[in-house]
């Protein structure tokens, strides 16, 4: 695949991009796992998918990879474990900027002594036509440890987090005045929801389709969490709310305030 870079610019953009969304389930379809492995291990694919389909294709394409049907030794499918990790910490910073693919695939690789990822690796280094700097050792959080994924939207301090059971939608809760619903698997930003002060505390339903807020504006406020639609606005406390939980069934929550009491309420009613 050394050359993947080159036939690339020989196709028309109409048909680069068409081979850059479709080559990888093609191969994997086909059960071509070695020569989607080498796809997934070159750095001029990594880089071309990225700038022309965005970060969470590339990222999705590497779960083709670790199907059992594409038959790829451990080995190989560690390797593709660890790529994807890597991009998926760098998510975030890659969604703003494309061009830190080399530095972050570095920093977060490096000390990992395994030989498709060390010659992935020594493409940029070879290939760079610009200054850019290039790290010497391991600089970032090793791909798979630590934080999976960074999510960024809040502009200021964000206060409390709650995450559905199936663990696929979270919600945030921040002095800017919002909350925000996340699919968690692909760190997307589903809706932003207002208060009209600090959101100081969230709860989440465990079938993620109603969440609670409270709020320095001395109300909770109850969302439909697929519509972002503002269901209920509760009253009662007269001080700040710090704290809100909502039952298993959904249809009991309580809150905490800074008036000294907690009140029970009926989510429906």
């Amino acid at each position: 695949m050394g050359n993947f870079k080159e036939r690339l610019g020989k196709m028309s953009p109409k048909k680069r991009l068409y081979a850059l969304e479709t080559l990888p389930g093609h191969l994997a379809q086909s059960v071509q796992g070695e020569r989607l492995h080498q796809l997934l291990t070159d750095f001029d694919f990594i880089e071309a998918k990225l700038d022309a389909v965005g970060v969470q294709a590339l990222i999705e394409d590497y779960d083709l990879g670790r199907s059992s049907d594409v038959l790829l030794s451990p080995e190989q499918t560690e390797a593709l474990k660890l790529i994807q990790g890597a991009i998926r910490k760098s998510a975030h910073v890659l969604e703003r900027d494309k061009t830190q693919l080399a530095g972050h695939l570095l920093g977060r690789l490096l000390d990992f002594e395994i030989p498709e990822i060390r010659s992935m690796l020594e493409q940029p280094k070879q290939s760079k036509n610009c200054l850019w700097f290039l790290p010497l050792k391991a600089n970032l959080e090793r791909a798979n440890e630590g934080a999976l994924r960074t999510l960024t939207g809040h502009t200021n301090s964000v206060t409390a987090v709650a995450i559905a059971s199936d663990g696929k939608t979270a919600i945030s809760a921040s002095w800017d005045k919002t909350l925000k619903i996340w699919d968690t698997e692909t760190g997307r930003e589903l809706k932003t929801l207002s208060h009209t002060n600090s959101v100081t505390a969230a709860a989440i339903a465990p079938d993620g389709k109603t969440a609670i807020s409270a709020s320095d504006d001395k109300t909770l406020k109850i969302w439909d969490t697929e519509t972002g639609r503002e269901l209920k606005t509760l009253t009662g406390h007269n001080d700040w709310l710090t704290a809100v939980a909502i039952a298993p069934d959904g249809k009991t929550a309580i809150s905490a305030s800074d008036d000294k009491t907690l009140k029970i309420w009926d989510t429906e009613t």
